[in-house]
């Protein structure tokens, strides 16, 4: 089935309006107003091109904001297209979410249609976003990671194309970000999975965590939290 065709059962896709309206409003007035400082490291290890996955941790509600801010269009000429859950595609944050590019998942049980949703994102070499931690978490250790995953990418892969997954650590001056404190993200290499990628499920969650959490020390001490 066509991506678009697939779309349409999903979610609404990206609404080039409300897109850009929504990047003035996260982006130019609420990260500038909010945040004394804003600090990106790794921005080198961020792919512009190609199937890519950008697996960050979660510790607030600004995560998102950070993200599309350090890996969005303006940066990467590319959407964040963030696997969102059931619960968070709701009410009017819903409305909004459905046409910026967001789509639902049941953590539980999730849908084959969605899956497949997902892999033609990467398939047509589109950036997802998946916090693979499920759910927001404020305190950075241990970080522990839901199984989809590299299941999601593995199925990518089978079609014959890399799939490149970027570990992302994000932090805060404070635990509960403050106004005028400051927030850093920092990108780490990418795991490359192909179709002859062999590693167990529980290895890879363990090397992805590692990762994850080497990034998120970095973006921590950017902040001056250690």
């Amino acid at each position: 089935m066509p991506l678009l065709q697939r779309e349409k059962k999903i979610c609404l896709g990206v609404d080039p309006f409300w897109s850009r309206l929504a990047m003035v409003a996260t982006q130019d007035i609420a990260l500038n107003n909010f945040f004394k400082r804003r600090i990106v490291i790794g921005a080198e290890n961020l792919p512009l091109s190609g199937s890519v996955v950008l697996a960050p941790t979660h510790r607030s509600r600004w995560d998102a904001l950070m993200l599309t801010m350090a890996a969005g269009r303006r940066v990467t000429h590319r959407d964040c297209r963030y696997m969102v859950t059931r619960s968070e595609m709701k009410g009017l944050q819903g409305w909004f979410l459905n046409r910026l590019g967001c789509f639902p998942i049941d953590q539980g049980r999730p849908s084959l249609p969605t899956l497949r949703y997902a892999v033609d994102l990467l398939v047509s070499r589109q950036q997802l976003v998946v916090f693979p931690e499920g759910r927001i978490n404020r305190f950075s250790e241990p970080v522990r990671l839901k199984k989809g995953l590299i299941r999601l990418a593995q199925l990518a892969s089978h079609k014959g194309f890399d799939i490149k997954i970027v570990p992302v650590g994000l932090a805060y001056s404070e635990v509960m970000p403050r106004f005028l404190g400051s927030a850093s993200i920092c990108f780490s290499k990418p795991i490359i999975i192909s179709k002859d990628f062999n590693q167990s499920t529980s290895d890879f969650n363990i090397d992805l965590s590692r990762s994850m959490s080497s990034a998120e020390r970095l973006a921590l001490l950017a902040v001056g939290r250690s």
